[in-house]
């Protein structure tokens, strides 16, 4: 018989122990037998939050098909190992009801022996709960599993306030999820700041602010005393205090499952954890341990990255290679709670001789710190040992490798973290570490891309060396990088939309058109590969709404929206949506503005009047929308694609109707432009502005599209924009009659929606285009390609088949289905009342009593 390796543990890192089992050939000499005592093979459990905005755990997954392509690998999941015999080399198991891959190696329900050669314990790290009164009561869960996030989902139905206990990594991420299920939520902590292990005083405090204003309280250094109730949780006591709760989440760190090696005499470390040598070996040369339940060095790593290290360790080790494992990089870049949080290298200058940089904008909710040492290559200079960034974490992919490269920094190393820094070197060498989940380095990924490379791509680089693979934080370094050496080679730079299509979006669109494909599932088959993602699914449901006057909540395509388009409203930082109806060109009458009122009123909605013209309602949870468009749309309103990368409005000032002024009706004609283009899906969002004389009123050249009017007619400009990188509009067409400046926008837009790379506003899709401007005219005024045409018939397709996206869903049952918390959710609001604060101002957001539906009133602007 062939040697076998017996894995105890499916986990992610014993995952990617047979991933790199199989890569190198040890299946070759090698059998393979994997015990996952989870019901599930291995998933994403860095994603785990992510779960609830999933249609499915299998977005998770990392084994989607639920076996190895290699038929030497046996994955038996819902398998319990109960012992370990080093004597006899044999694993006792509770035998799984049903086998995932291959036939069973023992009958259903028996406990068997199972012979191994090598043994590598993979079984991770268990939630710690503290041994806090009452904790075993129902209502009680931590956070570790898809099984435990179920239950923690199913607790929250009809729970108004959760407490999560524990400030770290998962804690916060905890948070996270009871945010997402509508619950008012506290963090407990006994440190005096959050994530006490990556975060300094100043950075904790940063984040507190963050945290607190989505409506989540931090209550930082207690402790907490007691969980309040008879069977079932009513509170929790924290340092004398009382905080009213139907869920809590332990959350307060992770401790070594390695029961099973104390249980066979194989030494741990003193805090817990298998001792093992640099190559991952215990006491026992035929056992190996990786990952969370491992503790190399004494030390044990609560992160991804170390146990994939260890994972290739015994690869290598298998291999009689030169492998070892002495220590990982503990970084760590994630979101939490939308706020961008990282931490790396030496963060707390514990060095000798570091020296700290640091900014801090508290009205921006920006914290940055530096840690600096002298160089010992180079007098004068000086080198990065770690850094903290909260609130914006844009610079980590480049600063981290500069920890480990040694690289000397700028003179005026403060630049790093200033506010729009210029002129700072951002070349790194090929040394520094890019990956740090994986260990890659530039070097190797311009290896795969070099001559003797066989990568052409960023898709190919991230499946050859896993850089970018894992968390994803590094991804757009990498690409970068091989991009930059792509150019600097001469060679054309690959620009497919991502690695399940090797098509631009510009090609991509032009392949539905030509072929009339409906379905995603269609066009990945022909011109993709693999199932999709996050990245391509929202560019092709876009594609097809801009190609069809199809309901973007149609079976086929609602699985492709990202959340916003998903529920067609914008969530919000809370949790919670906006509602935005449209008011083309901001004209409203005042039975419009009543039922407005009335509407924010019933729902507690935080009301605002926006800059584009109309008003929004902040604060809604997804399950009310129905019921607050329901009254909307009986009023007369429709939806203003908050939500959507599609058109928002068309601003106006008054013009000639009530201007001194104003030489053209701009009211007039922003409310035709809006409702004309209202629903027109498009790569980014878009804005329009009609100002009625010079004075420009409207801010008319801000926008996407801008029209001035002038003593002829209308001066159209064009590629405007707000936002983080502003730019002009620039004069398209001068003097133009209203039936001309139409014909010429219609073309315009089709032009861009063609020929736009994904989420590229019109500036930047402008300037990229080869010609600019130039050519911009050329095909839209002169009509150069002779597709004017065409692309006003694609227009008149679009105005033609318009309809309102809320009216349509109210009226479909099967749509109304998806805006509900829970399968068994009850049909009427939640009687019980939170209160927010916005602006100083105390606003319900419950409905106080019930939701009556309105009557139809006109708001007085022509359909």
């Amino acid at each position: 018989m062939r040697p076998r390796i017996v894995v105890v543990g499916h986990g992610m890192v014993g995952h990617r122990f047979v991933e790199a089992a199989v890569e190198r050939g040890v299946t070759e000499t090698h059998d393979i037998v994997v015990l996952g005592e989870e019901p599930r093979p291995a998933y994403d459990r860095v994603a785990l939050t992510s779960f609830f905005a999933a249609e499915s755990a299998d977005e998770l997954s990392l084994l989607p098909q639920g076996r190895y392509d290699d038929p030497r690998v046996r994955l038996l999941l819902d398998t319990a190992v109960t012992e370990i015999d080093r004597s006899t080399r044999t694993v006792t198991t509770v035998t799984p009801a049903v086998a995932a891959q291959g036939d069973p190696l023992s009958s259903p329900g028996a406990v068997e022996l199972i012979q191994y050669d090598v043994l590598v314990l993979a079984t991770g790290a268990a939630p710690f709960v503290p041994p806090v009164e009452g904790r075993g009561k129902a209502g009680c869960f931590v956070y570790r599993t898809i099984e435990d996030l179920e239950a923690i989902r199913a607790a929250s139905d009809g729970a108004t306030s959760g407490v999560v206990i524990g400030g770290g990594l998962l804690g916060l991420e905890a948070a996270n999820a009871l945010v997402q299920l509508g619950l008012e939520t506290h963090v407990v902590e006994m440190a005096p700041r959050l994530m006490p292990v990556q975060l300094d005083g100043d950075g904790g405090a940063t984040l507190v602010r963050h945290i607190e204003k989505l409506g989540v309280t931090v209550h930082a250094g207690v402790v907490t005393e007691e969980i309040v109730g008879n069977d079932r949780v009513e509170a929790v006591r924290v340092s004398g205090e009382e905080i009213d709760a139907q869920v809590v989440v332990f959350s307060a760190g992770i401790r070594p499952r390695d029961a099973l090696a104390r249980e066979c005499d194989l030494p741990v470390a003193e805090r817990g954890g298998i001792l093992v040598d640099e190559q991952c070996r215990t006491s026992d040369p035929r056992v190996f341990a990786i990952g969370e339940c491992a503790a190399p060095g004494g030390t044990m790593y609560g992160l991804v990255a170390p146990g994939y290290a260890m994972a290739e360790v015994v690869v290598d080790a298998l291999v009689e290679g030169p492998g070892t494992f002495t220590g990982a990089d503990m970084s760590t870049k994630l979101k939490l709670l939308g706020v961008d949080v990282a931490s790396f290298g030496d963060a707390f200058a514990t060095t000798e001789g570091a020296l700290e940089l640091t900014y801090s904008d508290a009205v921006a909710g920006v914290y940055k710190k530096l840690v600096v040492a002298p160089s010992a290559e180079a007098d004068d200079s000086f080198v990065l040992r770690g850094g903290i960034l909260v609130g914006d974490a844009s610079s980590y992919g480049i600063l981290r490798p500069m920890v480990s490269s040694g690289l000397a920094l700028p003179p005026n190393p403060e630049q790093l973290i200033l506010p729009a820094a210029t002129g700072v070197p951002m070349t790194m060498p090929d040394e520094a570490q890019v990956c740090s989940c994986n260990d890659v380095t530039k070097g190797e990924i311009l290896t795969a891309v070099g001559e003797s490379g066989t990568c052409e791509d960023a898709a190919c680089v991230k499946a050859c060396t896993k850089a970018g693979a894992t968390c994803g934080s590094c991804f757009s370094t990498v690409k970068n990088i091989i991009e930059e050496h792509f150019v600097a080679a001469g060679k054309v730079v690959d620009k497919g939309l991502c690695e399940h299509f090797r098509l631009t979006r510009q090609e991509l669109f032009d392949v539905v058109a030509v072929h009339g494909y409906r379905r995603f599932d269609d066009i990945v088959e022909a011109h993709g590969t693999g199932r999709g993602c996050d990245v391509c699914k929202p560019v092709v449901a876009s594609i097809l709404a801009s190609q069809t006057s199809t309901h973007i909540l149609e079976p086929e395509t609602a699985k492709l929206q990202d959340t916003n388009d998903a529920f067609l409203a914008n969530i919000q930082r809370n949790g919670t949506y906006s509602v935005v109806p449209r008011i083309p060109g901001g004209e409203i009458t005042p039975d419009g503005l009543i039922v407005i009122g009335e509407v924010a009123r019933d729902f507690g909605l935080y009301t605002k009047i926006t800059g584009g013209q109309r008003i929004d309602l902040f604060g809604a949870r997804m399950e009310e929308l129905p019921a607050i468009w329901r009254r909307l749309v009986d009023a007369g309103f429709e939806s203003g694609h908050a939500y959507g990368k599609s058109l928002r409005t068309v601003k106006s000032c008054v013009g000639s109707t009530w201007c001194r002024y104003g030489v053209q009706d701009s009211v007039g004609l922003a409310i035709a432009l809006e409702l004309r283009y209202r629903g027109l899906r498009s790569p980014h969002k878009l804005k329009g502005g009609v100002s009625g004389c010079a004075r420009e009123c409207a801010e008319a050249r801000g926008k996407d599209f801008g029209v001035i009017a002038t003593e002829k007619g209308w001066n159209l400009y064009v590629g405007g924009n707000g936002g983080a990188t502003p730019a002009h509009a620039r004069l398209l067409a001068g003097d133009l009659d209203t039936e001309t400046l139409v014909s010429y926008l219609d073309r315009f837009l089709m032009y861009y929606i063609r020929t736009a790379d994904r989420l590229q506003r019109t500036a930047t899709w402008i300037d990229r285009l080869e010609g600019g401007l130039d050519r911009v005219r050329e095909v839209v005024v002169d009509d150069s390609l002779g597709l004017g045409a065409e692309l006003e018939a694609d227009m008149a397709r679009h105005v033609g088949g318009y309809v309102d996206e809320w009216r349509a869903t109210l009226e479909d049952e099967d749509k109304l289905s998806r805006f509900v918390s829970f399968v068994n959710a009850p049909g009427t609001p939640d009687p019980h009342i939170a209160f927010t604060t916005e602006r100083g101002q105390i606003q319900p957001v419950e409905p106080s009593g019930p939701v009556e539906l309105g009557t139809r009133i006109p708001v007085g602007a022509p359909a």
